[in-house]
């Protein structure tokens, strides 16, 4: 299945390159056919691991003997891992980049389209799945320094900020999702703002009840953990999930994928 779709999306490629000389009127049509067989060839790579992905795009990008056409398609595959539906396929978009863009092999059609790419890769590089989650020193409510993750158990990093409607929502419906953990874990609710009176009201209201779950409130008003390049923290809400090892299993992930991996780990841990 794989093959037929590389020798499809190749021979759009061998067209493509005969249509760059087309009229004005229609370039901005000539790589339909090209975007088309490239959405049905993300589908068709969805099973494959990162490594598989990185070599066939590769693969297909040195194909591309034209400079446009291997241009569009770069791009093309670049925005598309750039926002991947499939959690851990931002690795994709961070290889495109440095394989592709950074080497200087593909020119972005703009200094800021360049600026975007590698802003993605830079800060999401250190917190893919697979890797071992960064230590970060955080402070607590008290003062008190804490570097988090801990070694030993499950850990979930929420990363928010008050006045972040969607991080107001979520910490509605987490206590419920969260009460269904019947195994250790900790879960650092991290403040991404300075505003401590906001902070503090917030935490008034933002409380777990199982008591298998650990509850540590934590911030960084000065900002000097590094954070948000060690996780991507970019925007708001952030949330990943640690195993007890280390490994991150989880990245940037909506409740529902919370609830997904709790599930999955209450299930493992029965058939243990």
């Amino acid at each position: 299945m794989m093959k037929k779709f590389i020798f499809a999306v190749l021979g759009a490629l061998v067209f493509s390159m005969y249509s760059v000389y087309a009229d004005d009127d229609t370039q901005v049509y000539r790589y339909d056919g090209l975007d088309s067989l490239l959405t049905q060839f993300y589908v068709a790579l969805e099973p494959e691991s990162i490594d598989v992905k990185n070599r066939e795009f590769d693969g297909l990008i040195s194909t591309c003997t034209d400079s446009l056409t291997r241009q569009h398609v770069t791009l093309r595959v670049l925005n598309h891992y750039m926002h991947a539906r499939v959690m851990g396929e931002e690795a994709v978009a961070i290889h495109i980049f440095d394989q592709w863009l950074k080497s200087g092999k593909v020119e972005a059609t703009s200094e800021f389209e360049y600026m975007e790419a590698e802003m993605f890769a830079n800060c999401n590089r250190r917190s893919l799945i697979g890797m071992t989650a960064e230590k970060i020193d955080l402070l607590k409510p008290s003062g008190r320094k804490m570097t988090i993750p801990e070694d030993g158990k499950i850990a979930v990093l929420f990363f928010y900020d008050t006045s972040c409607a969607k991080c107001r929502l979520e910490t509605m419906v987490l206590p419920e999702v969260l009460s269904e953990v019947d195994f250790p874990m900790n879960f650092y609710a991290v403040y991404v703002s300075d505003n401590k009176r906001d902070w503090k009201a917030f935490r008034r209201n933002f409380k777990i009840k199982n008591k298998n779950v650990r509850m540590v409130h934590l911030w960084d008003p000065e900002m000097d953990s590094g954070y948000h390049l060690a996780y991507g923290v970019t925007g708001t809400p952030r949330m990943f999930v640690v195993w007890s090892d280390g490994e991150i299993i989880g990245r940037r992930l909506e409740v529902e994928n919370l609830k997904e991996i709790i599930n999955y780990i209450k299930i493992a841990n029965e058939e243990e």
